[in-house]
């Protein structure tokens, strides 16, 4: 991929300590309709001032209740609704721990994640737009999830890839693995995106369903709600 691939048109949109904020477009797709971030845990009165003229509807928090609890969304008078779609258990949950392997990790929220994707999608093609999704940082569940939308209306895999390894230059991981503490007060290496754990999660999609189409109707996305959502962030 070149560096001219690599830097189209992606947005990155200054919210004071919220990082990774990002309209999730790619200057292909229709803009203004589908947004990206971490956490919102850290949001300040400026950054919800700046925040409030995007008109953000609806905010899907893709993290495990454990770490809601320990960093809750902060809204500042912010008028949206929230929709918490868990895309992965607690980190130490007893039937389906995350792998410390990451191709492990992105394997598993191909397996189990359905469900919220699937929210995520159905919330687009109803009223929820304009749409935020986050997780923790904005990466892997977050990456996972905005790249089936994103395959929905029509976005090339190249594109696809070009945005998800934009968390690296958002996060602050361009540079290399950053440390961090979790929800659990527990030390953990935040490693930078590579476009190989993506595409294992989509290969598994496509794997157990055959096409990212059927993985989202197999969660209950109806076929009007896949037309919807195409429409939605079509430019034409």
């Amino acid at each position: 991929m070149t560096d001219r691939e690599f830097d189209t048109d992606a947005v990155f949109l200054d919210i004071p300590d919220v990082l990774n904020f990002r309209d999730a477009s790619c200057g292909v797709l229709r803009p203004g309709v589908l947004y990206r971030s971490a956490s919102l845990s850290g949001l300040s009165p400026e950054g919800a001032r700046r925040l409030k003229p995007l008109g953000i509807r609806t905010v899907v928090d893709l993290r495990s209740p454990a770490e809601i609890a320990a960093a809750p969304d902060l809204f500042h008078g912010l008028d949206h609704d929230y929709l918490h779609a868990p895309l992965l258990p607690d980190r130490h949950d007893t039937e389906h721990p995350w792998p410390s392997d990451q191709f492990a990790t992105y394997q598993l929220m191909a397996e189990i994640g359905g469900d919220a994707v699937a929210a995520t999608v159905r919330r687009l093609a109803g009223d929820g737009a304009p749409l935020l999704v986050h997780c923790a940082v904005g990466k892997d569940r977050t990456g996972l999830t905005i790249a089936v939308i994103q395959h929905l209306a029509g976005l090339s895999d190249a594109d696809i890839t070009a945005d998800y390894l934009r968390s690296n230059r958002g996060l602050g991981l361009d540079a290399g693995p950053v440390p961090y503490i979790d929800e659990h007060g527990v030390s953990h290496v935040s490693h930078p995106a590579e476009a190989d754990r993506l595409h294992t999660a989509l290969a598994r999609i496509r794997e157990l369903h055959g096409t990212i189409e059927t993985y989202l109707t197999a969660h209950g996305v109806t076929p009007a709600e896949l037309a919807a959502v195409r429409a939605a962030l079509s430019t034409v």
